[in-house]
């Protein structure tokens, strides 16, 4: 097996190994360690020819018996040694068995992450780094700060974890709802980084988006009749539906108005609009994620880009702006009404949020604005909007994007 090979499988399997590991030692940090220890003899075994029927049942076992022989190296465990190791060698997950509904490990270590005793911004970035697994330094850009501040904020939550006792499960039914909110935001935005990537070579990370879809509906199942999980797993359907059509074979981004809609999932997307459909049944004030499913939904419906409804789209933005507003609905709203009432009219709204400060460091502040300008025929300032685009991205399929911009206006 070649090492791209078996660097797929780690993406892949990952997640729910350090899940199911971090049920079975309790410790986020041990887990994690024991982990890395079994992908490094993986790399060993798998690369020599010696690769498991099932690699995440062979990762879990590996790490397992490192987290067992690593308790009885330490003294401090000496006294509850034996029932530790015990504990581990009894729980032991059915390999070649689905998780039950309730039973799911990844479930229960978004609800772990998301705990009300941590504040939103931790619960993300605990998820982010655990869930997904990205770098310390991916989450830091993430969410603008410094990588050691981020590492800072990652090992205090996991501290907190350990010595508050928060438990690691789905919490009882009625509980569910205060733990909601959190829980779909960092649904979706493992969602994101497999829509369109934090950084590196690949515009997306499939894997993750699959994931999060799979989430949303153990959720949905969990929560019946709830309107922003219907709202959400129809967004996130709606959108990975046209995973397709958003790139070349080269790995180069396909912007929307050029994406060829006979490669689009039409049983995806029938499926986020019966979802969709079902969710605006639900009493109740509308839910964000509803609103933009009902966007992608006009997106999904359109025969063209040009026939798309986007006076109604602009609406629904206007919407959003009203129940949950923030400067990226405000830039996405923007976008769209350059749609409708031409790009100057749109460019004075981005350069009005820009001078907020509230989008200061968001990649794609940049680009809209510079894709407003080059519209406009404002070549020289479309350049330098381009240029800060690059300079905001770490992702190279944006960066080869602006640069052929820049190249189409000569």
């Amino acid at each position: 097996m070649t090492p791209s090979e078996i660097d797929r499988i780690f993406r892949d399997e990952a997640g729910r190994a350090l899940a199911t590991l971090i049920r079975l030692v309790g410790d986020f940090d041990l887990a994690e360690d024991a982990l890395q220890d079994a992908f490094a003899v993986a790399l060993d075994r798998w690369a020599a020819g010696e690769v498991p029927a099932n690699p995440r049942a062979w990762l879990v076992n590996v790490a397992r018996h490192k987290v067992i022989d690593r308790i009885r190296r330490q003294a401090v465990f000496r006294g509850k040694q034996e029932a530790l190791v015990h504990e581990i060698e009894l729980n032991v997950p059915a390999a070649d068995e689905p998780p039950a509904m309730l039973d799911d490990d990844m479930l229960r270590l978004i609800f772990t992450c998301c705990h009300p005793a941590f504040a939103p911004e931790v619960q993300v970035a605990l998820t982010l780094r655990t869930v997904c697994g990205l770098s310390t330094t991916q989450v830091a850009r993430a969410f603008l700060v410094g990588e050691e501040a981020m590492a800072q904020r990652l090992v205090r939550a996991k501290q907190k974890i350990r010595l508050a006792g928060i438990p690691y499960e789905v919490p009882e039914r009625e509980e569910l709802a205060t733990r909601l909110e959190g829980v779909l935001a960092v649904i979706y935005l493992v969602f994101t980084e497999g829509y369109v990537a934090t950084s590196g070579a690949d515009l997306m990370r499939p894997d993750f988006a699959i994931e999060a879809i799979r989430l949303a509906r153990l959720l949905d199942r969990l929560m019946p009749d709830r309107a922003g999980i219907k709202g959400l797993l129809a967004l996130m359907l709606l959108h990975d539906a046209r995973r397709a059509g958003r790139e070349t074979a080269a790995g180069d981004i396909v912007l929307l108005e050029e994406q060829d809609r006979s490669l689009w999932d039409r049983a995806q997307i029938e499926e986020g609009l019966r979802l969709v459909d079902d969710a605006l049944r639900v009493p109740g004030l509308p839910q964000p994620y509803l609103v933009q499913a009902a966007i992608a939904a006009l997106h999904a419906r359109a025969p063209s880009y040009e026939q798309t409804d986007w006076r109604q789209i602009t609406g629904l933005y206007g919407v959003l702006l009203r129940i949950g507003p923030s400067p990226v609905i405000e830039l996405n709203h923007a976008a769209a009404l350059s749609m409708v009432d031409g790009p100057a009219r749109a460019l004075d709204l981005v350069d009005a949020i820009s001078a907020r400060g509230g989008l200061r460091g968001y990649a794609l502040l940049p680009a809209v604005r510079a894709d407003l300008l080059r519209r406009l025929g404002r070549k020289d300032e479309a350049r330098e909007a381009y240029q800060a685009a690059t300079a905001a991205t770490q992702l190279e399929p944006l960066r080869r994007l602006y640069a052929r911009r820049v190249r189409e206006m000569g």
